[in-house]
């Protein structure tokens, strides 16, 4: 597989596209880790890309760092980088690509105060020549493939996304996904799909529509609205990394069986498995809290009680979240889950 396959088969030359329109997972902060990718892909999403990696912590060899770009068994690779300093950016792009990555994404569209505090973000579309230094930085870097995520604009006032794409596409980038809000915006209100259609007027380069997509109409509709050559899928993902293949099959105009339970509850499994095994169990049992309210969301109302619910997101014994994650899709208590949830956010 060439590792640009889901940017070379967007559009053929005369504009129109050439194959199904890619579905990608979306880079979600503290979400899409290696298992959830891992899964995604096998289960048919056209790509996926790792959760946001800061830059400075990656390029000073931070450990926690270096496993958020981690992706043996996925290919492509693409990492996703955020910063707001050039040469970090720089230096943590080859360090991902001489560790394996096969393309590299700008993160210019978290909207977290934590991120654009600091500059970082989508705090970049408020100075489009800084943010063009930080991109020109990461294509001189690398030899793969450099795409970059963003907004619609920092607000309402300054929908300047069409202009950063453009200037993505002079200084020799791959592709632009658009999430289709503001940052003032944070995830309130719906995605303006329409509204990303002013950036694939503004660049030949292929755009990716994001933002609400949570089905196979969603994701029809995004693409006639937007007119972009694939879509993204974010929140909806969580606890359902089989989504982003079904959506993926029903683009291609085959037919979608919906996974099984018992295939669904061994997804749910290998993934808090997998983070076990990949942070040691202490900080593994931490970051599986969030996957483990989510799926047991996708499992349906009524999978666990209360007491249970409250039991499968606060243990520390595997073994018994394990237990639970099966109950929740194979054997469901019949009663209302808790209505407390949990919130995730994008990374862009």
């Amino acid at each position: 597989m060439r590792p640009d396959h889901y940017l070379s088969a967007l559009r053929s030359e005369d504009g129109r596209r050439a194959d199904a329109p890619p579905v990608l997972l979306a880079p979600l902060s503290g979400v899409t880790d290696l298992h959830m990718r891992r899964i995604a892909q096998r289960l048919g999403a056209s790509a996926v890309v790792s959760e946001m990696v800061a830059a400075a912590e990656l390029a000073r060899g931070d450990a926690e760092s270096q496993v958020r770009a981690e992706g043996e068994g996925v290919e492509p690779h693409v990492v996703q980088l955020a910063g707001c300093a050039e040469t970090p950016m720089a230096e943590a792009a080859r360090i991902a690509v001489d560790n394996g990555a096969d393309a590299i994404d700008i993160n210019m569209g978290c909207p977290a105060k934590t991120v654009t505090g600091g500059e970082a973000g989508s705090a970049l579309m408020r100075d489009l020549d800084h943010a063009a230094r930080l991109l020109g930085a990461v294509r001189m870097a690398v030899a793969v493939p450099v795409t970059v995520k963003m907004r619609l604009g920092w607000d309402h006032a300054s929908l300047n996304a069409p202009e950063l794409a453009r200037r993505a596409e002079d200084l020799g980038l791959n592709g632009v996904t658009v999430h289709g809000r503001t940052r003032q915006q944070f995830y309130k209100g719906r995605a303006d799909w329409s509204a990303i259609r002013a950036v694939v007027a503004a660049t030949r380069l292929p755009v990716i529509a994001n933002g609400d997509v949570t089905s196979l109409d969603d994701a029809r509709a995004c693409l006639a609205a937007s007119g972009a050559a694939g879509v993204m899928v974010g929140r909806a993902a969580v606890g359902r990394p089989w989504l982003v293949g079904e959506i993926a099959a029903g683009l291609a105009g085959r037919s979608v069986t919906p996974l099984s339970a018992e295939a669904r509850a061994a997804a749910a499994a290998e993934h808090y498995e997998g983070l076990i095994a990949l942070y040691g169990q202490a900080m593994g049992v931490r970051h599986a809290r969030k996957h483990l309210a989510a799926y047991a969301d996708a499992a349906g109302s009524g999978a666990l009680s209360p007491a249970d619910r409250r039991r499968l997101v606060t243990t520390s014994d595997p073994t018994e979240a394990l237990a639970l994650l099966r109950r929740a899709f194979l054997d469901p208590a019949g009663l209302e889950p808790d209505a407390a949830g949990t919130t995730i956010g994008e990374a862009a």
